[in-house]
């Protein structure tokens, strides 16, 4: 008798689900002219801030993540509106965060639950978060996201101006390559304990060419070599040892800095820095552009996690019912405030661009669009894709 044949491969896989490829979902969802021209001119602008050859602060707001792309445009608009205003000496960036690193459980993110149902309709997710970002940067608003699975760049990196690598993910060799493949600037956040030499050492691995295994654009499987990202800096987020945001941690940090050739950093408002509550924001961002209005060059940029309205909500929601505007996520910051602060920061920021200063000269202009963005958005219907 021949005995059968054990199983002993995918024995913990329920499902394969086949997903386009990104050349399907790109030729689905493409990349506009105009869209294009905003990605790379905000790139470059990143680059200039990041450098010192761009005098203007570099603001990241938005979000914890977009679980609703209806009332993410909501926010969207009138963050493009007040951009505008502020551009002359703010560069306001549109947080659209799709994936979400979970200490434990949690909401994973639009890419792979965008019902928020536990569903994974990860193909469905892939098109909401290419939607959304199209739909950003067709109000003239420059887009940054987080990169967590190293797979979904080729989905939607075409789109984004800035990246981001979480605290939970800085010391992973995968994304360390990730990260110097990738065509805009990345920030690497420093780890969950506060440590900032992770950081310091995934910028400098990112910065070398690397050869792993990707996927090309039909789907296949493919060994990528890249030739290193020079653009990927510090992001500065508090640890669980406290918050690494005053005048003493940035000098800390900036020697560190220094002393490996790297450049700048930015500060997170949010996550440890505010120890986890969102109120705490505003004070966190005057003490920071305090400290930039008293000649500190060391801090480039600033991020901001806000929403329509303030606070978080529970996931799954009782009853199956969200607030509109709330995060379930991280607590944000609700627009009212975030608006007041934005301002105010704008207003402080008066002396770096006062005539006579040396940086006045290097001050650029907002981003003018060889041709007009569209004026309408996707359709309202959540989910609807265009």
């Amino acid at each position: 008798m021949i005995p059968s044949v054990r199983r002993i491969s995918d024995t913990n896989i329920s499902e394969l689900r086949p997903l386009p490829t990104p050349r399907e979902l790109l030729a689905t969802l493409p990349q506009t002219e105009a869209q294009a021209e905003l990605v790379d001119y905000s790139r470059d602008a990143i680059r200039r801030i990041l450098s010192g050859d761009d005098p203007r602060l570099l603001a990241i707001v938005g979000p914890c993540s977009i679980h609703d792309i209806v009332s993410g445009r909501d926010y969207g608009c009138r963050l493009a509106a007040l951009s505008r205003e502020l551009d002359d000496r703010v560069l306001v960036v549109m947080r659209a965060y799709f994936e979400k690193p979970r200490t434990s459980i949690g909401w994973p993110g639009l890419i792979l639950d965008p019902h928020l149902d536990g569903s994974g309709d990860i193909a469905y997710g892939l098109g909401l978060a290419r939607q959304f970002l199209r739909s950003m940067l067709d109000l003239g608003l420059p887009t940054a996201t987080e990169f967590l699975d190293p797979i979904s760049p080729q989905y939607i990196a075409d789109l984004v101006c800035w990246a981001a690598i979480g605290a939970r993910t800085s010391e992973s060799q995968t994304h360390r390559q990730l990260a110097s493949g990738l065509s805009m600037p990345v920030g690497f956040k420093n780890g969950t304990d506060g440590n900032v030499l992770n950081a310091i050492h995934a910028i400098q691995a990112a910065a070398r060419p690397h050869a792993f295994l990707g996927l090309t654009a039909t789907g296949c499987g493919a060994a990528v070599r890249t030739q290193g990202n020079p653009d990927c800096h510090v992001v500065l987020r508090g640890g669980s040892d406290g918050p690494n945001y005053s005048a003493s941690h940035v000098a800390a940090v900036g020697a560190q800095l220094k002393y490996a050739g790297l450049p700048t950093n930015i500060v997170d408002c949010s996550h440890d820095n505010s120890g986890r509550r969102p109120e705490r924001q505003p004070e966190i961002l005057r003490e920071v552009v305090g400290q930039i209005a008293a000649g500190n060059r060391a801090i480039v940029g600033v991020m901001i996690e806000s929403n329509l309205n303030g606070g978080k909500q529970p996931w799954p929601a009782a009853a199956g019912k969200l607030r509109y505007g709330v995060s379930v996520t991280d607590g944000c910051l609700d627009w009212a405030t975030t608006e007041q602060c934005l301002r105010a920061t704008h207003a402080a920021l008066a002396p770096r661009f006062a005539a006579g200063n040396d940086w006045e000269r290097l001050a650029i202009g907002p981003f003018l669009p060889s041709a007009p963005f569209p004026t309408g958005l996707l359709g309202s219907k959540a989910g609807a894709l265009a």
